[in-house]
This record gives structure tokens, C-alpha cells and sequence, in this order.
């Protein structure tokens, strides 16, 4: 039986990077079966050139922010793996297969694709030391030790999203869909990969996303040590 692989991702204004993505994901899984699923908030030509490349294109716009894009083209995608990256160039396509078939292999339910073994000549070193500060904050408060909360690019079987409630509200969706799966018993598993240059210019907003990723990590440690929560990923 042939497993369909959902490719995910959401794009705001990649019009220089999108055909370039979406062709080497086409290569990259070849004939295996695939759909490439796309939550658009541009206004430039992004989503006409997506949905030309044959990638199924969902419009959310106005713009209603990092962490609702991201759920929902995590919800709308029905492969039986789903995996992100990011429609920017930066994450190798020919990862994909390779982290696809860890999951459908059953070994894992989520494969975290980590850009952090050292520090990559395309990330800024304020980057570099701020992904390593809320790795160590996630060891440290909530247990789950990984090098990259923030990776674009994982694997995560079916099974994890239709279960793990998230709260899509506001930026570094990422470190709630590493970690609550983590603490709710699911197999993960981390390995590394190169991470390239960016084509075109990055939206985010530094300062919203270091917030953000604090406050979702003392939200877990929180849930995690609280005697009055059943779960220690509650729904918020």
C-alpha cells in the first residue's frame, strides 16, 4: 500500500522562491505519491504561481498571523505523513523522503530536522545563540532535550496532529508542536541537516517570536508540574 507524503508549508511574498521549492520537492519524491499544501497571506504573486506548479493553494488573507497559517495547513494536509519546511530555499528538499519514511516506518511520530549541529554560515550568531538559549530552556523547564525548537522542517505522522491540541495564537508554533508531542509520550527523534541562504527577505519578527517562545515554554513547565492538571499539555 503506498503511503501519501502532504508536503506543507505557508508563504507570505515568496514569489522569487516558490517555483524553485515546489520543483524540488516534485524531484526530490519523484513518483511516490504527494501533495504539496500551501496557506498563502501574500500579496504578491506567490499564490498564482503556486497553485501553476500544482500545489494546493489555501488563501488566508488578511493575514492572520505565523501560528494560524501554520495550523492550519497542518489540519487541511491528509497525507498520512505531513512535513514542513519553510518556502524560502533555506531547508534541502531531499530531506523529505528521509524524514517521511522514518515515520511511516513506524520507528517515529515526529522527526525534528535540527540546523543546529553547528552554527550555519546563513544564520546571524544573535540567531545562532538565541536557538541554543530556548533549547537549553526547554531541557532545563520541561524536560525535552533538543538542539532546534524552531526547525521548519519536520516529519510528523498523521496520528500526532489530529491528537496534540496547540494553541495557534501568536508566533513560535514550532516549540508547541515539538514539545507537547514530547510530553504526551510520542516517539521523537532529531537529526541534522545543512541550512541555506534565504531567498528573499525574512518576515520574521524577532523580538514577537523570542516572547513567544518563553512564554510557551513556561506555559508547558507550568502544565507539566501543576497538581491540578490531568494532562501536562492540556488544551489552553
Amino acid at each position: 500500500m503506498s503511503h501519501l507524503i502532504s508536503v506543507a508549508m505557508i508563504t507570505m511574498n515568496e514569489e522569487r522562491a516558490v517555483a524553485r521549492v515546489i520543483e524540488d520537492i516534485r524531484g526530490a519524491l519523484g513518483s511516490r505519491p504527494h501533495e504539496i499544501v500551501i496557506v498563502d497571506s501574500s500579496r504578491d504573486a506567490t499564490p498564482t504561481i503556486a497553485a501553476s506548479f500544482g500545489a494546493r493553494v489555501i488563501r488566508q488573507f488578511p493575514p492572520q498571523g505565523y501560528g494560524r497559517a501554520m495550523a492550519r495547513v497542518l489540519t487541511e494536509s491528509v497525507g498520512d505523513v505531513i512535513v514542513t519546511l519553510d518556502c524560502d530555499g533555506t531547508y534541502p528538499a531531499p530531506e523529505i523522503p528521509v524524514l517521511a519514511e522514518m515515520v511511516l516506518s513506524g520507528q517515529y511520530d515526529v522527526v525534528n530536522a535540527s540546523r543546529l549541529e553547528h552554527r550555519p554560515a546563513s544564520m546571524p550568531l544573535a540567531n545562532y545563540l538565541a536557538n541554543w538559549l530556548f533549547a537549553f530552556s526547554a531541557w532545563l523547564l520541561v524536560g525535552v532535550k533538543s538542539t532546534d525548537l524552531h526547525s521548519g522542517m519536520r516529519a510528523y505522522s498523521h496520528r500526532v496532529i489530529r491528537q496534540v491540541e496547540v494553541d495557534p495564537n501568536g508566533p513560535a508554533l514550532p516549540v508547541d508542536l515539538l514539545l507537547k508531542p514530547a510530553l504526551q509520550g510520542f516517539r521523537i527523534h532529531e537529526v541534522f541537516i545543512p541550512y541555506g541562504e534565504r531567498i528573499g527577505e525574512t518576515t520574521l519578527q524577532r523580538w514577537s517570536s523570542t516572547l513567544w517562545t518563553f512564554r510557551r515554554i513556561f506555559r508547558l513547565a507550568i502544565s507539566r508540574f501543576s497538581p491540578l492538571s490531568k494532562s501536562p499539555v492540556s488544551a489552553d
